[in-house]
């Protein structure tokens, strides 16, 4: 299964790539890599020769069904949903705990500061 995919990325299909992540950002680092943007070429924009049609196509997208509209955007959130690397509970207990240190820290350090203000102010106009 990994040889086919192996051979499937160096020929140039990635198709299975784009359906059914790997989880393995490496790889997908490397392919990028040889896009025209890092290599220094200049890419060229397709753009419309008529800019009031252009218009008119991006009004056409929002008109139409609501609710079609609606059943497309939940579909492409789940799809999306589907990329996402989700951590596993190790990983979730770990980031959690670092948040909430990182908090306790941060208040405590608002706080004192809040009192070294308190007390200067007392000290100065007191």
């Amino acid at each position: 299964m990994t040889d086919e995919r192996d051979t499937r990325a160096e020929d140039g299909d990635d198709t299975a790539a784009a359906t059914r992540p790997s989880g393995k950002r490496t790889a997908r680092r490397a392919r990028t890599s040889d896009s025209p943007a890092t290599t220094g070429s200049v890419a060229m924009l397709d753009r419309p020769s008529n800019s009031r049609k252009a218009d008119k196509t991006a009004g056409k997208a929002k008109t139409g069904n609501p609710f079609k509209r609606l059943l497309k955007f939940l579909r492409e959130v789940i799809a999306e949903l589907r990329k996402v690397i989700w951590p596993n509970r190790k990983q979730m207990v770990t980031y959690t705990t670092v948040v909430l240190v990182f908090v306790v820290f941060m208040v405590a350090f608002i706080a004192g500061i809040d009192v070294a203000f308190v007390k200067g102010v007392d000290w100065l106009f007191g």
